[in-house]
């Protein structure tokens, strides 16, 4: 029985979803300002992995991920560039699907945009003002915090724990410090549209509403984000939300992970990795160095909820841990009767349902992994194993493949076919030669009763 984290009650909730023929899952994207660094790809694994463990489940996923593409970090960066916003923004939409895609991680079923809901939104927004929960003024529009008397309940702070610990600039019209935009008036050289209120540009916080609403409609199942996410994003959300159709909860289950952060230093600001902070990893560096595998591997290997800190040495034994049980996995052919191993099968499960425990879940992969090694040196059946071993990493969203000769060093597959050549006319000195400069060139060879086999040194 499966087993959530709620960051709303802050404890673990059997998962039961409001409707049982389907799981209606909405993650925040990103605000395509630059491009993904792998702090942001740590929160789309976790998600990934969910949604792939519930589908593993038997549970039928709908599963929606926005993007902002209209904010003002987009404005500023496009005037930065010289460069049309809209541009700009669909550069980097496009840029991040394909970093997802080198990550394997399974595209959404729907991807709506901002700047694509702008009637839907204001008519939320009117909407909101026509109930009461909303005023405009001078062409702004604000929604009303003291309307919601369970406003601050994701955060689990008061409003006037929230006002006193708040970095909010003083506007005088609003009616309460707290009370944030749901649309802004137009500014020169910004993007703006038609509205009942003049023309302007949505918030952030209701244009997630709108999406989230003609995509899953009223109510959702999961709602996820990284931490930083809980307040004000979420926690608005939901007022608005819940305030706009009268229906709660707007998600059960909140889902938020950890940070990726240098050194130990916890959630801070200096460790996390932000490109504020300046001191992100691009996607395509990490896949390039490290392989998919690997640095899915690292991410998994810690719990989602807590903080990881990222390093070379880390993410390297992650790579080896991952071409071990891709060359467990590839080692021979699957079988369809793994009945042998049910007990893993239970074990796995058992982990998941954990609230996504992947470093237990892991470690079935690793037992499952030196199994098909010891009956493969016996010269023993290990379909059933490879098997399993396959179905089980697939649900974590490992390919569980071995590098291909397009990740060797540039000659080096040339000097494997000169050392088996050698080999072959039983010239050993002369292999063994070039076993050594393969080495240096970060190739590790071996030969097996199998055949030469050869790995990256990481």
């Amino acid at each position: 029985m499966l087993r959530i984290y709620n960051t709303l009650t802050r404890q673990k909730e059997i998962f039961v979803p409001l409707d049982p023929s389907k799981v209606r899952m909405y993650v925040c994207g990103p605000t395509v300002y630059g491009a993904a660094h792998i702090g942001h790809a740590m929160s789309y694994i976790v998600f990934d992995v969910v949604r792939r463990y519930l589908e593993y489940s038997g549970y039928r996923v709908r599963h929606v991920q926005n993007f902002t593409d209209v904010d003002d970090k987009i404005i500023r960066r496009a005037q930065e560039a010289d460069e049309p916003w809209d541009h700009l923004s669909r550069r980097y939409a496009d840029e991040f699907l394909h970093d997802m895609d080198s990550l394997n991680v399974v595209p959404a079923h729907a991807y709506p945009r901002a700047s694509e809901m702008i009637e839907h939104i204001a008519a939320d927004v009117t909407r909101l003002i026509e109930l009461g929960h909303a005023y405009e003024q001078d062409g702004d529009v604000y929604f009303r915090v003291l309307s919601d008397p369970t406003y601050g309940q994701l955060s689990h702070r008061r409003l006037d724990e929230m006002h006193a610990g708040a970095r909010v600039e003083v506007d005088e019209r609003k009616e309460h410090p707290m009370d944030f935009a749901l649309w802004k008036s137009s500014k020169p050289g910004e993007p703006a549209w038609e509205s009942p209120w003049g023309a302007g540009r949505p918030g952030w916080h209701i244009e997630c509403t709108s999406m989230s609403r003609r995509a899953l409609g009223d109510q959702v199942d999961i709602h996820g984000g990284g931490n930083d996410l809980i307040f004000p994003h979420h926690e608005n959300e939901i007022a608005q939300s819940e305030q706009l159709t009268g229906k709660r909860p707007f998600a059960k289950y909140w889902m938020h992970n950890g940070f990726l952060q240098f050194g130990e230093g916890g959630n801070d600001t200096e460790a996390k990795m932000a490109r504020s902070v300046g001191n992100v990893i691009p996607i395509s560096e990490v896949v390039r160095k490290y392989g998919a595998d690997g640095y899915r591997l690292f991410v998994l290997s810690s719990h989602y909820r807590r903080p990881l800190s990222v390093s070379d040495e880390a993410m390297s034994a992650a790579t080896i841990a991952a071409e071990r049980l891709a060359a467990a996995a590839q080692s021979g052919q699957p079988s369809s009767d793994t009945g042998a191993y049910a007990s893993h099968r239970v074990e796995f499960a058992a982990a998941m349902d954990d609230d996504f425990n992947t470093s237990r879940a892991l470690a079935v992969l690793y037992e499952l992994a030196t199994e098909t090694n010891r009956l493969n040196a016996r010269g023993a059946d290990a379909s059933a194993a490879v098997s399993l071993l396959r179905e089980l990493g697939t649900a974590l969203g490992l390919r569980l493949e071995p590098p291909t000769t397009e990740d060797l060093p540039a000659g080096a597959q040339e000097l494997i076919r000169e050392r088996e050549q050698h080999r072959s006319a039983r010239q050993f000195a002369e292999a063994d030669h070039l076993r050594a400069q393969l080495l240096a060139m970060g190739v590790v060879v071996e030969d097996t009763t199998q055949g030469t086999k050869w790995h990256l040194d990481r």
